[in-house]
């Protein structure tokens, strides 16, 4: 038996039944983290071997093999972590074949210690022995160590002085107890922890990482106390508690003990469970739930190596929770939501990625660059997409640095040198310009793909669907083939081309990107666009708390087209909306407004409740006039209905216009299946009247499961359309 670069190579001598055993056993007892994509099998002439080994691996030029994500700690080696007897009784890098660290320890293929981080650690003989013996669940374990020969962890100030303890781990749990930050090297890269109790020091942290809203995840020693905490339901626990480990956004219990900070307006908030012997070392020392969110700060890529933690993260953190053992590749957390009983990504990294979509067909060798937010570029070939863990937003040097670093890993894992380059038709966004570049300097094809067609693609190509869809793209900002801003659209789509049939229509978005941090300039651009300026003399409250003088300078703008590109964006439609009713005028990150919009509505929507909009033929486009809708809501507001209801309302109205559209489309063309993706569809409330309205009225509904809705599966539709 062997390694390659492409595969395993297993030479098998014996009798004709003990060998169709073996054949049997090697699929149906695979160990629990092993994926076997095919098994083939040809005679050879005898060798009469008289024992099993293991040869030394063999390069072949050009091979390759999938590679594995990093894999939360298993039972067994739980067992041993906390057990007094065991060798490893506390150790924090305990891990075997069935869990530990992978993808962000690999330097090459194929994978083997000496091409991982772990080459430096020398085994002692005990661990060999394991790493020896077939038998033993470390038999070619290759980041198999012990204390006498594995990484150690270090605890040091800010400073960067060391701290003198017998077990860092349990000083490190004492900080955490009195209320410090303390910077953690895990298992992807760094995170910033705190009590999640104590509402002094998860502000502190908000201050000090300068995110002052946007939501932390934390980390809880158990699923039983996650359900202390939230609610859970069998598939949230289900996903919680796999080996993927990802945070799932769970319904908060009123009255939890987490402090408020947490998840500022939020009813849900994002929990795991410890991935890591040390998470769960440092959990059972602290007893308490602890914040564990990127170590970095705003939206610069998360810290990996130790000085470099240091720098970027010595004006965050009180102390660094150290060890030595090198992290090849950054890896953020992945997120997910539970919703109609299915797991939905919002986030693909440590776990899933760069584990691929398998694809239905053949592709060449193309690279998909993906778009500006929630960046992931995805690489493709043979029957394989390679979908790139979460970069981030691509809005720094630093973050185009680790882009570009992780693409080149890629190509060196997967062998790949693309044919083709995809990108969006954004001419701003860095990764288009990255695409550009790349072309020009290696003389490749470039593909520009219209951002929306990429969200439908990607949603077509998890489904298996090649075949015509009514593609429905809900988002924040897409580039439109017309110059316009979309994110309110509807398509009918193949992996080849699409038709625009519909979308909302046009408003001005004043003063361009302005308009997306502050909503409340989008919802005078629209009373002002739809209602005229008598609608801007109502006594609405959120008028009140814009200077006269601002107002004045957007309708100005409107009016003479100063920076005001238009836009069909559901997102800015539910922006506009929050702003109206006084829910969030300016925003600390990206749809937060929309967020809180939903938000506002009832757990329980048992109502009809809807208002009005219109659907216009318009040059072939089928296009929602929205000046009802915005007169029925300022009417609301005068007359005192509540926010909640308002919210209801607004979000059956949007599901209803989908509803609308697509029987419209369908009439005409005969297609009854619908995808949905964009990031508008996170938004639980409106997804679950969306598909079930749908499906209600007899369409197939495709939605994402294991690539998210959002900007963070562009990627994906790029690079198969590209192909095309």
């Amino acid at each position: 038996m062997c390694n390659t670069s492409g595969n395993v190579s297993i030479e098998v001598e014996g009798e004709e039944q003990a060998i169709k055993k073996f054949l049997f056993d090697l699929e149906k007892k695979a160990p629990p983290i092993a994926h076997i994509e095919e098994v083939t099998v040809e005679n050879c002439p005898s060798q009469e071997y008289s024992n099993f080994e293991i040869r030394q691996s063999i390069v072949k030029e050009a091979e390759y093999q999938l590679v594995s994500p990093d894999i939360a700690t298993c039972s067994d080696c739980l067992e041993e972590l906390f057990s007094p007897s065991d060798r490893r009784y506390h150790y924090p890098f305990t891990n075997c074949t069935n869990c530990g660290p992978r993808f962000t320890i690999i330097e090459d293929i194929p994978y083997d210690r000496a091409k991982t981080t772990m080459k430096q650690f020398v085994m002692c003989p005990q661990c060999q022995s394991e790493y020896d013996d077939p038998l033993n669940r470390r038999f070619h374990a290759q980041p198999n160590a012990c204390p006498e020969c594995g990484p150690q962890v270090e605890l040091i100030t800010a400073q960067g002085s060391t701290l003198s303890s017998d077990n860092p781990i349990v000083a490190a749990g004492r900080l955490l107890k009195d209320g410090h930050i303390l910077a953690i090297k895990g298992l992807g890269g760094f995170q910033l922890a705190c009590d999640a109790t104590n509402e002094e020091a998860v502000q502190v942290l908000r201050e000090r990482k300068r995110r002052p809203a946007k939501p932390f995840a934390i980390m809880v020693a158990s699923i039983d106390e996650t359900k202390i905490l939230c609610h859970v339901s069998e598939e949230e626990e289900r996903v919680l508690t796999s080996a993927r480990s990802p945070i799932v956004l769970l319904r908060a219990k009123q009255g939890a003990s987490i402090a408020c900070a947490i998840a500022p307006g939020l009813k849900y908030i994002g929990v795991m469970l410890p991935y890591t012997p040390l998470h769960y070392l440092l959990l059972k020392e602290v007893g308490l739930p602890l914040v564990m969110t990127s170590g970095n700060l705003s939206e610069e890529p998360i810290a990996k190596d130790n000085d470099e933690a240091m720098k970027r993260l010595g004006t965050i953190a009180d102390y660094f929770l150290l060890h030595n053992r090198d992290i090849y590749s950054r890896y953020d957390d992945s997120v997910c939501i539970v919703e109609n009983t299915t797991q939905q990504m919002v986030r693909r990294a440590r776990g899933y990625a760069p584990f691929p979509i398998r694809l239905p067909f053949t592709v060449s060798p193309v690279l998909g660059c993906g778009a500006e937010i929630k960046n992931t570029f995805c690489m493709s070939r043979d029957n394989y997409a390679f979908l790139g863990q979460h970069i981030g937003d691509m809005e720094n040097l630093e973050t185009l640095d680790h882009y570009e670093k992780t693409i080149e890993l890629y190509k060196k894992l997967f062998r790949l040198e693309p044919e083709i380059v995809a990108c969006d038709l954004h001419p701003d966004y860095l990764a288009t310009k990255y695409a550009h570049n790349v072309t020009r300097s290696n003389n490749l094809a470039l593909v520009s793909v219209q951002h929306h067609h990429a969200h439908i693609a990607s949603c077509m190509i998890e489904n298996r669907v090649r075949e015509p869809v009514i593609g429905v793209a809900f988002d924040g900002t897409g580039y439109g083939s017309d110059g316009c801003i979309w994110g309110g659209e509807f398509m009918v789509a193949d992996l080849t081309r699409f038709e625009r049939l519909g979308h909302l229509e046009y408003v001005p978005l004043p003063g361009g990107d302005a308009a997306a941090k502050k909503p409340y300039r989008m919802a005078i651009g629209y009373l002002y666009t739809l209602l005229g300026e008598n609608a801007l003399n109502e006594n609405i409250q959120f008028l009140n708390d814009v200077a006269a003088i601002e107002v004045e300078t957007i309708k100005r703008q409107i009016d003479k087209g100063i920076n005001t590109p238009l836009t069909s964006s559901c997102g800015r439609l539910f922006d506009a909306v929050a702003a109206l009713i006084n829910i969030r005028g300016i925003i600390d990150y990206e749809a937060q407004a929309a967020i809180e919009l939903e938000m506002a509505a009832p757990d329980k929507c048992a109502f009809t409740g809807s208002y009005p909009f219109s659907i216009v033929e318009q040059s072939g486009l089928k296009i929602i006039r929205l000046a009802e809708l915005f007169a029925a809501l300022i009417r609301d507001i005068q007359l005192g209905t509540s926010m909640d209801l308002i919210s209801a309302k607004f979000h059956r109205t949007i599901a209803l216009m989908i509803i609308s559209v697509c029987k419209k489309i369908a009439a005409e063309t005969g297609i009854t299946r619908v995808a949905l993706s964009g990031g508008v569809f996170q938004n639980r409330l409106l997804f679950k009247i969306a598909t079930a309205l749908l499906s209600e009225a007899g369409f197939t509904v495709l939605t994402h499961s294991e690539v998210p809705c959002n900007d963070g599966g562009i990627s994906l539709g790029q690079a198969v359309i590209a192909h095309f």
